[in-house]
């Protein structure tokens, strides 16, 4: 099984990303470096330090997204009505209100949408992967790393 498991919209967007970093960022920030180092001292050339660490960023960004598309595969759709890689799946926690129910999707971390309110909680931390394979209403039982034991209800499943 592979590592990470994505959307295509996602994987297109991350391999977006990394043509943008390598062909726009990098470069542009390669330049901002070649006229700082123009301007002599560089033990006291804040210019040159700082597109230094601009590019050291953003090239750790693209060799991360590398790596997460080098061990990545394109999810499949889960069964309707399962928690599965990318079901949205609202949840409450035993002995809180109804008006406690928190929504997550169930995915890769970048997988996260700016705009849209919904965290992300990843398939294969303790709370997402006891949640897969269940239904609404379903009580699932969890251990957490702490060895807690919680109980939550699945109170929605959205694929």
């Amino acid at each position: 099984m592979a590592k990470h498991l994505l959307s295509a919209e996602t994987y297109k967007r991350l391999e977006a990303e990394i043509t943008h970093l390598e062909h726009n960022e990098l470069p542009r920030v390669a330049d901002l470096i070649g006229i700082a180092r123009e301007m002599g001292d560089l033990k006291e050339n804040g210019d040159y330090h700082a597109a230094k660490d601009e590019y050291g960023q953003l090239n750790d960004r693209k060799n991360l997204l590398l790596s997460i598309l080098e061990g990545s595969e394109i999810a499949t759709a889960p069964t309707s009505g399962e928690v599965g890689v990318l079901s949205r799946v609202t949840i409450l926690f035993d002995g809180d209100d109804a008006d406690d129910a928190e929504t997550y999707l169930i995915g890769h971390i970048e997988e996260k949408r700016t705009g849209e309110g919904v965290e992300v909680m990843s398939p294969v931390s303790p709370i997402g992967s006891a949640l897969l394979g269940h239904a609404e209403g379903d009580l699932v039982q969890i251990t957490l790393e702490n060895g807690a034991k919680v109980s939550v209800s699945v109170v929605k499943v959205q694929n």
